[in-house]
């Protein structure tokens, strides 16, 4: 007799973090006023040109199903910004519209992951990748990277993991929880590898937009035959446009499509007519004044946790985050986030979402609040420290 539900889900963790911020919204409802600095979402509202575009575009009534890799406008629009910001030229027959970077990331893995087939992600990484890979029978193998190597695997560490059940590595840069980017040369070799291991290579660049001190190289330098995924929600601001991109090597793109016909039909038509309007200068004007100011964030937040006794293991050269080592503070992170809820109504993410790489030792702070608000959550964890 069959199982229901299907055994695959014993496997698939819950994301903490969403049932951190369940109580955390439930304080709030309760009267207590409560500092977000756990969720991953811009503050900043989607930028005015943005929602004009789908104003314009939901009023004529029009909403109808588009093509389901895309409006191919807006296909052409993203292949020209690639144009424009990396001076690469991809062709809009391999960029794939698609419901959100989580979209494209469940394409990914319905076309590559095989049952059985392993996947090399960094520990600590984004906690829904591992799912992704176990969704379709793929094993997530862990690679615990080290803060000394800016919490990104080196080459070594993916040739020194990769064995002959191995299909391929994600990537991500800059990555989430930590902020860091890979440097080009790791990137570049790293691509080179899993090329001469006949695996295959997908890059999470949904931070791209959002770095500090130079900008994101995207992987598609090194290589045609790369994934790379990218998302509307965070250097964009539409989070809940649900709308992100895929970059798919050319002999598969018509795999995807097949995919995307069956899994989403077409992403969303008002969210994709909205987007066209993404990369006109007015937007990308007021996008820079934003990354400009979660800088300014950041140059405050860092400096002012390490006064509290929080160890800064790396940088975060980009996205919206610092991993602090708490461990001088506490030997339970998750304890710890919960206890500094309830005490002193400050919401961060503990290091349990994002692998088994010393999570107790380690919490992630999401900077996604004006500076007067991390300026009030400061003072609040300085007194629940006593």
């Amino acid at each position: 007799m069959p199982i229901f539900p299907a055994s695959r889900l014993a496997h698939i963790a819950p994301f903490h973090v969403m049932e951190l911020l369940t109580r955390a919204k439930a304080l709030e409802a309760a009267g207590r006023d409560i500092v977000h600095m756990e969720i991953g979402e811009p503050d900043f509202p989607t930028p005015e040109p943005i929602v004009a575009a789908a104003q314009a575009q939901i009023a004529s009534g029009r909403v109808f199903y588009t093509p389901a890799l895309g409006l191919p406008e807006l296909r052409a629009a993203i292949a020209g910004f690639y144009a424009t910001r990396y001076a690469i030229d991809i062709p809009a027959s391999r960029i794939v519209v698609t419901a959100g970077a989580s979209g494209a990331l469940l394409l990914t893995m319905a076309c590559l992951a095989e049952a059985g087939s392993e996947w090399l992600l960094a520990d600590p990484g984004y906690p829904c990748n591992r799912n992704f890979v176990r969704s379709f029978e793929g094993l997530p193998v862990s690679i615990p990277v080290r803060a000394e190597n800016n919490f990104q695997p080196t080459l070594a560490e993916v040739e020194a993991h990769w064995t002959a059940r191995t299909a391929g590595a994600l990537l991500a840069s800059p990555a989430n929880p930590t902020g860091t980017l890979i440097d080009d040369a790791t990137l570049a070799a790293i691509a080179s590898l899993v090329r001469r291991k006949g695996g295959q290579l997908v890059v999470d660049e949904i931070y791209h937009g959002l770095t500090y001190e130079r900008a994101a190289t995207t992987a598609l330098a090194f290589g045609d035959d790369i994934f790379v995924v990218q998302s509307f929600s965070k250097f964009f601001n539409m989070t809940g446009w649900r709308l992100g991109w895929l970059v798919v090597p050319e002999r598969y793109t018509r795999e995807i499509e097949k995919l995307a016909q069956n899994l989403f039909i077409s992403p969303s038509t008002p969210a994709q007519h909205a987007a066209l309007a993404a990369f006109s200068p007015a937007t990308l004007a007021i996008l820079e004044t934003r990354r400009q100011e979660f800088k300014r964030r950041r140059d405050f937040l860092a400096p002012a946790l390490e006064n509290l006794g929080f160890r800064q293991a790396a940088k975060p050269e980009g996205a919206f985050y610092v991993y602090a080592n708490c461990s001088k503070l506490t030997d339970n992170s998750d304890r710890f986030a919960r206890d500094l809820l309830e005490a002193a109504g400050v919401a961060v993410t503990p290091g349990l979402d994002f692998g088994r790489n010393d999570p107790e030792k380690y919490l992630r702070f999401a900077y996604t609040a004006s500076v007067e608000r991390l300026t009030e959550a400061v003072d609040r964890i300085r007194r629940f420290l006593g």
